[in-house]
């Protein structure tokens, strides 16, 4: 499955403190006129700034906040499986001292570009990232791949970049050009992943708001022998043919987020609730292999939901 390049929020509270810099009028300036009156210069001219203050009030994203929940998803039971599962979906994500930081599917990552606050248009994200992959370790709910060795959990660790691009369409949307890098440093799968991924992110009211993003998932020949290969001893365990997997593209997919401030405004904080669907595609030697073709699908889908608070 397209791991989730974004925390279940994390994109609703890109766009929402899009939306309390917009908020942030130009102080006003005085000056004094030729018959001694005073004049506000601001109000001599339209605002660049988008929104008048006060359009969207105080925000809790100006500065240190945090956001906590818990929700509860629903994914294959393995990647390739047509068999799902549920699953309990924690979350934290924020910002402290202007290094933003969040979950990234089973880990965390941390932007160390302190620019989450500032009024440019263009914001850049680089930082460290890790996740746990246990992709085939617990809960292989089909009775054949069951029989196959049972393979270790990864822990991936690597970086995360991009760049944004805020006021594409409207004043408080932005889109983001993403690329992640992981390698297995647990002795796992031993391999690499790179995940480019394009999104689009925008509020739909101030109680409301929406992100798309695409994205897929390159691996190298040690992640796709170790999660795809059938060796001669699995074949003979679970009756399934022998096949080699190499690297390439293993996944492309598309992502929806959907978030909604239970105070009608997002701005102050407090409670919200998410939706998230993702539709992903496996590709090439993912797609081919065994237990995907024979055993499973390669169409994969995955739901969660849940309520987060911010503070």
């Amino acid at each position: 499955m397209i791991q989730v390049g974004f925390s279940l929020v994390a994109a609703v509270m890109a766009v929402t403190s899009a939306a309390a810099q917009e908020s942030e009028a130009p102080a006003s300036e005085d000056r004094i006129s030729e018959d001694g009156a005073k004049k506000d210069r601001t109000s001599e001219a339209p605002s660049k700034k988008g929104p008048p203050a006060g359009a969207f009030g105080d925000s809790v994203f100006t500065g240190d906040w945090v956001t906590v929940g818990i929700g509860v998803g629903v994914s294959p039971s393995y990647e390739g499986s047509d068999d799902y599962s549920v699953f309990p979906a924690p979350l934290i994500l924020g910002s402290v001292e202007g290094f933003d930081f969040g979950a990234r599917g089973p880990g965390l990552y941390v932007d160390l570009v302190r620019d989450g606050n500032s009024d440019s248009d263009t914001k850049f994200v680089f930082g460290p990232q890790f996740r746990i992959r246990g992709n085939r370790v617990n809960d292989v709910d089909d009775p054949v791949v069951e029989l196959l060795e049972e393979l270790d959990t990864a822990v991936e660790v690597g970086f995360t970049s991009g760049i944004s691009f805020n006021k594409v369409l409207i004043p408080v949307d932005s889109l983001t050009f993403g690329l992640d890098a992981t390698w297995d440093v647990a002795g796992a799968h031993k391999g690499r992943i790179i995940s480019p991924s394009i999104a689009y992110s925008t509020p739909l009211s101030l109680a409301a708001f929406a992100r798309l993003s695409v994205s897929a998932d390159h691996v190298d020949d040690n992640y796709a022998d170790y999660y795809y290969s059938i060796d001669g001893a699995d074949s003979a365990a679970s009756g399934l043919p022998t096949f080699t997997a190499t690297s390439g593209f293993k996944s492309v997919g598309t992502t929806l987020l959907l978030g909604y401030d239970l105070s009608g405004n997002a701005l102050d904080g407090g409670f919200s609730v998410f939706a998230i669907g993702i539709y992903s595609s496996l590709l090439g030697d993912a797609k081919r292999a065994p237990t995907t073709s024979i055993r499973g699908d390669a169409d994969q889908w995955f739901v969660a939901g849940g309520v987060s608070f911010t503070f």
